[in-house]
């Protein structure tokens, strides 16, 4: 039998109905030797939190595979399926999958089934969501112990080694909650919930789940992350701005900075103008103490990446929900912002034009530690569990970047909008009289040896000029600005006297 044991037809006929406009969810229930207690004390809250978090976490138009999990063996496959389902399902239906769920037993005899994690995960991913994004939960105790074995320590490592190096796998959270329960042989105090975001649309579906705060309506401990540590590691939160001559400063609800100026007097302008922002450097990475790291950052504005200056380039003991204030200057490219008479400035006249924009935040040379506060708390709901040495980071993890947007909002008077109308009025009105003057007909005198001559003509013409013998003396040329003797004849006479009138 291969690592990864093989799902029911039922199970991969349903996930064949996943689509692209719904979340697929894949939720695993432990049910080996260790998590005896959960299922036999009367009071155990286990099965109605898996239940609550099924209906949390789904939307209308998900679906689901609810499996149980073990270690699979000869006769007993792990994962079992108990539900899959396209659409959310009621907690009734929920509850009657889960309510005849006992501990597991090794095929041919009594003794409780022994749990892999890692198979667990994998066999979700690759066989329960057939390669596609989505999103694993992996309800367990957290002791990975295939074929019974007692280094739980080294197997968790080998869980998480999957985790960190697993591509498929681009988001993981960990909700370590309090769970005391004691059955006939085993007690406990806690349960570990996990949820995996397979691929980049699984990790967008778990951020809008997180955003949309049903989970938390359920689940109200913090998540400590697991993957990944080296994006959005850390948060700036602009907390004091220090405005500058023609430039206004607003932090909006969402955290973005928002500069406003009048690009009548400030756009264009040959140097930018520097502003002195204080912001709130946030660690987002419970449960990680980010005990040093250096720091950088740079703004991109209108097509150009400028280093921002920050009072220190170095972070020190940065721990989750404990922010530094972090001083910088930031000067706006003025010279690269469209002025007054662009193309931009024009389109939108008497409004304003709002040019999208970025600082970019890089912690290099990063190191990090489990804070004491996860570590306490993982002593009170696991004792004795190795648990915080394998929330260990891996050693590769040696810096981050965070990224904050920001925008410039040029507002726009409608006064070169209106010159640039009448503008084009006054050269509409000079082509017009151009246009009347070249096609308008003229009447011209001329003489020729002595004999005035009325002719018709008009601007471009060319008209011959005869003597009294038929022979061409000269030529007359018509203009837009008057008229012209060419080609003479020697010794003819010929004179222009001027226009006749209409």
């Amino acid at each position: 039998m291969t690592r990864w044991q093989r799902w029911p037809a039922v199970v991969l006929a349903c996930c064949a109905t996943f689509t692209a406009q719904a979340a697929s969810h894949v939720f695993l229930v432990q049910n080996s030797g260790w998590m005896e207690p959960f299922y036999t004390d009367p009071a155990s809250p286990y099965k109605a939190l898996v239940t609550e978090v099924v209906q949390a976490a789904m939307a209308p138009g998900d679906a689901l595979v609810l499996a149980a999990f073990n270690q699979g063996l000869p006769g007993a496959p792990s994962p079992r399926a108990l539900l899959a389902q396209k659409g959310k399902p009621d907690r009734a239906k929920v509850r009657g999958v889960l309510d005849p769920l006992e501990v597991g037993r090794k095929p041919g005899g009594k003794a409780m089934a022994d749990t892999d994690l890692g198979e667990a995960v994998g066999s979700a991913i690759d066989g329960a969501l057939g390669g596609k994004p989505g999103l694993v939960w992996l309800f367990t105790n957290n002791r990975n112990s295939p074929n019974n074995d007692q280094a739980t320590a080294r197997r968790n490592r080998e869980f998480y080694q999957l985790i960190h190096e697993g591509a498929a796998i681009r988001k993981a959270l960990a909700f370590p909650l309090k769970m005391p329960v004691r059955g006939a042989q085993y007690s406990a105090g806690g349960l570990m919930v996990y949820v995996f975001a397979v691929q980049e649309q699984g990790a967008r579906e778990l951020d809008a789940l997180l955003a949309s705060g049903r989970l938390k309506q359920v689940i109200t401990e913090m998540p400590a992350r697991l993957k990944p540590l080296d994006q959005d590691t850390v948060r700036l939160v602009p907390a004091r701005v220090e405005n500058t001559p023609g430039v206004r400063y607003a932090v909006l609800p969402d955290g973005r900075l928002r500069a406003e100026l009048d690009a009548g007097t400030s756009a264009g302008a040959p140097s930018g103008h520097a502003a002195r922002i204080t912001w709130r450097l946030e660690n987002t990475m419970y449960p990680y103490t980010i005990t040093a790291a250096d720091i950088s950052a740079q703004a991109a504005l209108a097509g150009e990446v400028k280093p921002v200056a920050l009072q220190t380039d170095a972070v020190r003991n940065l721990a989750p929900g404990k922010p530094q204030p972090l001083a910088s200057s930031l000067t706006l490219p003025m010279a690269n912002l469209p002025g007054k008479w662009s193309l931009a400035a024009l389109s939108t006249a008497g409004s304003a034009q709002v040019i999208p924009g970025r600082i970019e935040v890089t912690l290099a040379n990063q190191r990090l530690e489990l804070s004491q506060a996860f570590r306490q708390r993982m002593a009170e709901l696991f004792p004795g569990d190795p648990l915080p040495d394998i929330f260990t980071p891996p050693a590769r993890i040696q810096g981050s970047r965070a990224v904050l947007p920001v925008e410039v909002r040029l507002q726009y008077g409608a006064g070169p909008l209106l010159a640039a109308i009448g503008g084009l009025f006054a050269v509409l009105a000079a082509a017009g009289a151009l246009a009347v003057a070249a096609t308008r007909g003229r009447k011209v005198v001329v003489s020729v040896d002595g004999e005035p001559r009325t002719l018709r003509t008009k601007a471009g013409a060319k008209t011959p000029l005869y003597n009294t013998a038929g022979d061409q003396v000269a030529e007359l040329h018509t203009t837009l600005f008057g008229y012209q003797l060419a080609n003479v004849r020697e010794g003819a006479n010929v004179q222009l006297a001027g226009r006749s009138g209409k």
